[in-house]
């Protein structure tokens, strides 16, 4: 996980974004991405591009960690931490 967190914010930093990505921004950006990604399953899932699938979801998934990082988050551990809240709120049925 640090390698690709590495990875992605060295990407923005070399181009100088770090200024523009804040959280607020950022928050904007992954509706939007996670908007272009709804945009394949619009008219149902026959006509997804899954090209296109996977780009907006790295999209959205690239935006999600930058903001995590820059909000001091242990990427890791909360999504460790809602797996388990998850997992109270929806128990396996038996």
């Amino acid at each position: 996980m640090d390698k690709i967190v590495k990875s992605i914010i060295d990407f923005r930093n070399d181009r100088g974004w770090e200024n523009n990505d804040k959280p607020e921004n950022l928050a904007k950006s992954i509706i939007i991405e996670a908007a272009e990604l709804l945009e394949n399953y619009q008219w149902g899932p026959d006509h997804a591009d899954l090209v296109n699938v996977k780009e907006e979801l790295a999209d959205v998934i690239i935006y999600s960690i930058a903001m995590a990082y820059d909000l001091g988050f242990d990427i890791e551990k909360m999504i460790q931490e809602k797996l388990v809240k998850n997992a109270v709120k929806y128990p396996v049925k038996k």
